[in-house]
Order: structure tokens, then C-alpha cells, then sequence
């Protein structure tokens, strides 16, 4: 692939994920952008394969970096996915009872 023809593509890439989101209702962002963080573990395969086909010490650093940064972003998106469910359970009732006191 020439560059002028990946450029084109990453451009086109561009307009088409900005044209998307930008139609997704703010009530539905959040949870939309958490999902697709956590499904990103194909990035965690990338940067690990990266770590495997390093012939040195640069190439290894950068594959741990990428790692560390992929492997934050899968946790970073369960994590905000648990909380944007949390938001919909239903929570105990509190009472406000105080027990009777006994007289001694």
C-alpha cells in the first residue's frame, strides 16, 4: 500500500468515526465509549505481538509501554462500564429505624 493511499484511508477512517459519534445521543456516549474501550483488548494482542518481533532493547520498551497503555485502557473500560451499570441496580432501602431502648 503506497503512502498517499493509507493516508487517504486514515483520513476517510477519520470522517466516517467522527461522523458516527457524532450522531449518538450524550445519554448514550458514556456507556457507548466504555464498551468500546474494554473491547480493545485486540490492541493488547498488537502490542504484545509488537513485544514478541522486537530484535532490540528500543523495540522491547515500546512493546512493554504499549502493553501497560492497552492493558489500562481494557481494565479503564470494564471499570467505567461497572460503574454505568451500577448506576441502574436497584439499591436497598435505608430505614431510618432507631431500635427501642430497654429500661434496666
Amino acid at each position: 500500500m503506497t503512502l498517499l493511499t493509507a493516508l487517504s484511508l486514515f483520513v476517510l477512517s477519520l470522517l466516517v468515526g467522527f461522523e458516527v459519534i457524532s450522531k449518538v445521543p450524550a445519554t448514550l456516549h458514556t456507556p457507548l465509549m466504555s464498551a468500546a474501550n474494554s473491547i480493545h483488548g485486540v490492541v493488547l494482542v498488537g502490542a504484545m505481538l509488537i513485544a514478541v518481533s522486537a530484535d532490540n532493547a528500543f523495540g522491547y520498551v515500546l512493546g512493554f509501554v504499549a502493553a501497560v497503555f492497552a492493558g489500562m485502557n481494557v481494565v479503564g473500560g470494564y471499570v467505567v462500564t461497572d460503574r454505568m451499570l451500577g448506576m441502574f441496580r436497584k439499591r436497598p432501602a435505608v430505614t431510618n429505624d432507631v431500635p427501642e431502648q430497654r429500661a434496666s
